[in-house]
């Protein structure tokens, strides 16, 4: 029975891949410093640790104690627009955090470390956006998780750690984190409908995504440890049906039951149409069926109204204020 860490694993996306890695039989170790997940989130049949990856020691000790086969590493703080004002977070969390993985992944000869890294990664203008195209990261998010990618194809080379490296986006689904204001448009929107407040949409809402149910991509992911074609390649996994931000949101009411004013903020700067190319994921996993938005935002609708509205605290150490969004400020 192989064991496996997941890391990031109270978050929606990384508690999802724990229930998909139970079911393949694996022992599961879930590591999260509960910043921006939820402890009952994860399975009770998982080893549940309150630690962070920026801590190094805690790493060591913890790698000592278990035998682990194959690492998941999801933690990061994934919020590209705030990414501009937290840079030294940013690096602090999701690069310096994930190079301690690392040295412990070559030291403990893991056999893959499986990494989830960003479509953010691309930048503006490459769509639609395919593995073979040069990164060109828009924002200091996507910037550490093509330096991770870079690390890693280099461990690969120097020390013979194996990986595979997924490519998400615009994730969603049961067990989000609705009260973050700083990113997951669509738990954004829900939360607001409960709390009787206006949509918020940065810009015109011209803005073009592909929204990816999680129950369609948790299970690529597990099943990426053993799958020999995975090995050392990088892999955009997602929706394929492109919605403009402004049909999300009526998307979102039909959901939720009810109507909402939407309020349009000035634009930020971002990147404005981002949707990727999956047939490289289909080819080596096959092509499973893709949540119609519909049904994926019903079903986290009816988590959402169980659970109820969420408040979380403005995010305290922004280190850059200059052109800061207003409503950030708050």
């Amino acid at each position: 029975m192989p064991t496996s860490l997941v890391t990031g694993a109270a978050g929606f996306i990384g508690s999802h891949l724990v229930d998909s890695l139970l079911e393949r039989g694996h022992t599961v170790v879930a590591l999260d410093d509960l910043s921006g997940g939820f402890r009952d989130n994860v399975d009770l049949r998982a080893t549940f640790i309150e630690a962070s990856c920026v801590d190094h020691e805690r790493l060591s000790r913890l790698f000592h104690e278990y035998q682990f086969d194959y690492i998941f590493h999801l933690t990061a703080y994934a919020a590209e627009g705030l990414s501009h004002f937290i840079k030294r977070f940013n690096y602090t969390n999701n690069a310096i955090g994930t190079v301690n993985l690392i040295n412990e992944a070559v030291n403990h000869n893991i056999k893959r470390f499986i990494f989830t890294s960003s479509i953010a990664v691309y930048g503006k203008n490459q769509l639609p956006m395919r593995e073979t195209l040069t990164p060109a990261p828009e924002d200091s998010y996507g910037i550490a998780k093509y330096a991770v990618e870079l690390d890693l194809k280099a461990s690969h080379e120097m020390f013979g750690l194996d990986y595979v490296i997924f490519r998400p986006h615009n994730v969603y689904g049961e067990r989000q984190n609705t009260g973050d204001k700083y990113r997951n448009v669509i738990g954004i929107f829900m939360n607001q409908t409960l709390a009787g407040e206006p949509f918020t949409i940065f810009g015109d809402g011209e803005q073009k995504r592909a929204f990816s149910y999680i129950g369609d991509i948790a299970p690529i992911m597990a099943e990426s440890a053993t799958h020999e074609g995975a090995r050392n390649e990088i892999f955009n996994i997602g929706a394929d049906t492109v919605y403009t931000v402004n049909t999300l949101a009526s998307e979102v009411m039909r959901a939720m039951g009810g109507s909402s004013e939407i309020k349009h903020l000035p634009a930020r700067n971002e990147v404005v149409d981002a949707w990727s190319d999956h047939s490289k994921v289909q080819r080596v996993f096959g092509t499973p069926p893709e949540t119609p938005l519909s049904e994926g935002l019903r079903r986290m609708a009816e988590w959402v109204k169980k659970t109820g509205p969420r408040k979380s605290k403005p995010f305290e150490g922004i280190e850059i204020e200059k052109n800061l969004p207003p409503s950030w400020r708050q």
